[in-house]
């Protein structure tokens, strides 16, 4: 599971992915961040402090983004592939993806975050062949 989990990632390509993403109703995800590969089993946060607010997208909507505001550093326990207790600190892109993937193992979104929908920001291509359009095109990270 957790191979074929990197693997959808990378394709997709994202920062991470929850099994729930896949159909499959287990606890564990992939979270991959500056070439380092994360696999947790049955992770939840026992720590968090601070607040940060930035732009966030995800797999499971694709083409979407909105700024949301998470913790700013977080820790986790877990296990991993072979059921050894890991632990891992996250803040920056890690904290963020760390907190959007265990939010996706509750059943939780980014949008759940957020008062309106009008929050969503196109992201990606923009249509040049469009002059009316009036969408904010802009880059953000697919977590997942």
């Amino acid at each position: 599971l957790l191979d074929d989990l990197a693997g959808t990632m990378r394709d997709a390509p994202g920062v991470g992915l929850a099994a729930p993403q896949i159909g499959e109703a287990l606890a564990a995800c992939v979270i991959e961040v500056e070439g380092r590969l994360h696999e947790l089993v049955n992770p939840r946060v026992t720590k968090a402090t601070g607040d940060d607010r930035d732009l966030e997208g995800c797999l499971s909507i694709p083409g979407y983004a909105a700024y949301v505001t998470r913790r700013e550093r977080v820790w986790v326990v877990a296990q991993n592939r072979v059921g050894k207790k890991i632990k891992i600190a996250g803040s920056g892109l890690l904290g963020r993806a760390l907190q959007h993937e265990l939010d996706h193992l509750d059943g939780k979104l980014y949008i759940d975050y957020l008062d309106s929908m009008d929050e969503l920001i196109a992201v990606g291509h923009g249509d040049d062949d469009d002059e009316d359009a009036t969408t904010e095109t802009v880059p953000a990270p697919a977590l997942a």
